[in-house]
């Protein structure tokens, strides 16, 4: 019999973007990642899954507010099957968290009596899967969160013809020189470190992990479903936020995975080197390629290199202007030198109408021919003087 699952995680509801200066745009972008959980109920429906599971991090932190957490159990009832989850080390357990006060208790039955919040390190059964949760208590733990499987009596769950799928929340790696996957040979010491190669062969039909952002098989029944909603500027390889996974699974059978977009922002990244005159344009070109007539949907890491003119200066920093306005966040680095073109200098350097314009401008010329921090000041100078000139 097969059953078919969605599998998330990294949620962190109430997210604080700190990065982002603009309060409204850090509301839009923390409100985001509460409404892109509608498409999971669509995807549940559309797909007709059994269940979902989260697998850690439903919250950003184990003290989120009471507005917080009743906004994320509101969206969560709203899924509309039933939500299997774990504390990660975002929102882990333990007698400091949230999970068992009266508050939260409270609430989720009010607003989402869908989900369970599998605590204890213990086989869950449903009535299709058995479940191994392994719940954090800490937010950084030197124990294997799986350990507990280990030593567990599960002859009961090998013997039967139900699926057993793995819920984890750490990494399969170690960061610190040891090899992948947790064997004998990693660090000891690595926090939240998961070893599947130490799990009971044959016991686990599919693990569902979470703590790494990007959508990640790690063996053809593990994988990292990543965040539902990109919350950072990635480092580009195969790096992939934004996703959700839909599973079928059978006892003793080959997992079958879809990856499922669910997105509402995009945070991309451009390197862009201006050769010559008409280069501007090509930029803005680039500009509509990535965000059309969107407003308040993107975030862009923008690094700009090479050399323009006043004017085109002038039209550049209008242009990253009104960019700015439309994007959640510009986050620019903005290396483009000031070279004036030979009919701008003449201009400036030969007014014969303004001989102190005139002489200005050849004294801030000269300046930015030098090197040093002074050129940089010398360029701004001198693309002021030009913007005056020319509002005239």
């Amino acid at each position: 019999m097969t059953t078919k699952f969605l599998h998330t995680a990294d949620w962190q509801i109430g997210k604080n973007y700190d990065r982002i200066s603009d309060d409204d745009k850090r509301g839009k972008l923390r409100q985001a990642r509460l409404d892109s959980l509608e498409k999971l109920g669509d995807v549940a429906r559309q797909k007709q899954a059994d269940f979902l599971l989260a697998a850690g991090d439903l919250f950003d932190s184990p003290t989120s507010d009471k507005n917080t957490l009743a906004a994320g159990l509101g969206a969560i009832g709203k899924i509309g099957i039933p939500v299997y989850a774990i504390p990660g080390n975002h929102d882990h357990g333990g007698p400091a968290g949230f999970w068992e006060t009266d508050y939260f208790l409270g609430q989720k039955n009010d607003l989402a009596p869908n989900l369970a919040v599998l605590l204890k390190p213990e086989p869950f059964e449903t009535e299709s899967v058995w479940i191994l949760p392994c719940p954090l208590v800490r937010r950084a733990d030197a124990s294997d969160p799986t350990g507990w499987i280990r030593s567990a009596e599960l002859e009961r769950i090998q013997a039967g013809n139900k699926p057993v799928i793995l819920l984890a929340h750490g990494s399969t790696q170690s960061f610190g020189g040891g090899t992948a996957y947790g064997d004998e040979e990693g660090d000891e010491s690595a926090p939240n470190l998961i070893r599947l190669a130490q799990l009971p062969p044959g016991l686990v039909d599919y693990a569902a992990l979470g703590d790494w952002h990007g959508t990640k098989e790690i063996e053809t029944w593990a994988f990292y479903s990543g965040t539902h909603e990109p919350d950072r500027f990635t480092k580009g390889g195969d790096h992939d936020p934004g996703n959700i996974l839909f599973v079928e699974v059978e006892r003793g059978r080959k997992v079958r995975t879809e990856k499922i977009r669910t997105a509402l922002t995009a945070w991309h990244a451009l390197n862009f080197e201006f050769t010559d005159e008409n280069s501007l344009e090509l930029l803005q070109q680039k500009f509509a390629e990535l965000f059309g007539d969107r407003v308040d949907k993107d975030l862009l890491q923008l690094k700009l290199s090479g050399r323009l003119g006043l004017e085109a200066r002038t039209q550049l920093d209008t242009l990253l202007d009104k960019l700015s306005a439309r994007l959640l966040r510009l986050k620019l680095e903005n290396g483009v030198q000031v070279a004036p073109t030979v009919e701008e200098i003449n201009e400036l350097a030969h007014r014969t109408t303004d001989p102190l314009i005139g002489l200005v401008a050849k004294t801030l010329i000269e300046k930015c021919r030098q090197p040093g921090e002074e050129a940089d000041t010398a360029s701004l100078a001198l693309q002021e003087l030009f913007t005056a000139v020319h509002s005239r």
